[in-house]
């Protein structure tokens, strides 16, 4: 199915300033996530910058890039603008491959797209994997999803859901055990009608969001469906802290 790839990137990253800049063999990491994800499917690919600088090494790169406004409070809210930007709308399909996933599979963007097309009642899809470790099941940076029957989200958290009630005691070792079948860990890549993507700005924010600082949680809030891909692999790492970029930038020397 025919989709665009838009790529969310803020100069002013909390944890790691500058990130979208970050040299990756030669690179600014905003163009290698840009240039892995025109290996998917994707009929386009786009960054969404909040400075000129981000545009600049784009452009000086041969990566499409549009300037959007510095003030957004969340990625979604600043591809919504995006869409305005590159007049999309209605039922146009937008992937959002975030941008400090410089090792992101293209297949797994292709299958987001691809579940969004067949999923009528969605307007969102998104992703996940299977946990396999009891410290990941337990990390609360770790982003957990449960789902309906037909692979519908029923809620995502940072709390380690659903709840082994009846878990086995820690043994000696130390080491534990995680539920079956294995609890899911989500995967920070939607899907999105571009319809939608520009409403959502305008949907009031909810309590389950604010608490658990999960803006996915709105669109279920407001009574809406997001459908999930469960991907046989993990995603390659992602880049949040100095710690991660200097293990990615290993893996590209």
């Amino acid at each position: 199915m025919s989709f665009t790839v838009l790529v969310p990137a803020r100069l002013a990253s909390t944890r790691l300033p500058g990130k979208p800049l970050a040299d990756l063999g030669g690179l600014p990491m905003v163009v290698r996530v840009a240039r892995r994800a025109a290996l998917s499917a994707a009929r386009r690919v786009v960054v969404a910058a909040d400075h000129t600088d981000i545009v600049a090494a784009c452009t000086l790169h041969g990566v499409d890039a549009v300037l959007t406004r510095d003030d957004h409070a969340t990625g979604s809210d600043r591809l919504a603008e995006a869409c305005a930007l590159l007049g999309l709308d209605g039922t146009d399909v937008v992937v959002n491959v975030q941008g400090d996933e410089p090792l992101i599979d293209p297949t797994l963007i292709d299958a987001c797209a691809a579940l969004l097309g067949r999923s009528p009642d969605c307007v969102m899809s998104t992703a996940a994997h299977e946990i396999d470790t009891a410290d990941e099941f337990a990390n609360p940076n770790v982003v957990k999803v449960v789902l309906d029957a037909r692979g519908r989200a029923l809620y995502f958290s940072r709390a380690a859901i659903p709840c082994w009630r009846d878990a086995p005691a820690v043994p000696a070792s130390g080491e534990r055990a995680v539920p079956k079948p294995a609890p899911l860990r989500h995967i920070g890549l939607y899907a999105y009608h571009a319809g939608f993507l520009r409403r959502f700005p305008l949907l009031s924010v909810c309590p389950l969001e604010t608490i658990e600082a999960l803006e996915q949680l709105r669109v279920l809030w407001h009574g809406e469906r997001i459908a999930v891909h469960v991907s046989p692999s993990r995603p390659g790492p992602g880049v949040d802290t100095p710690e991660d970029l200097a293990r990615v930038q290993a893996l590209f020397s």
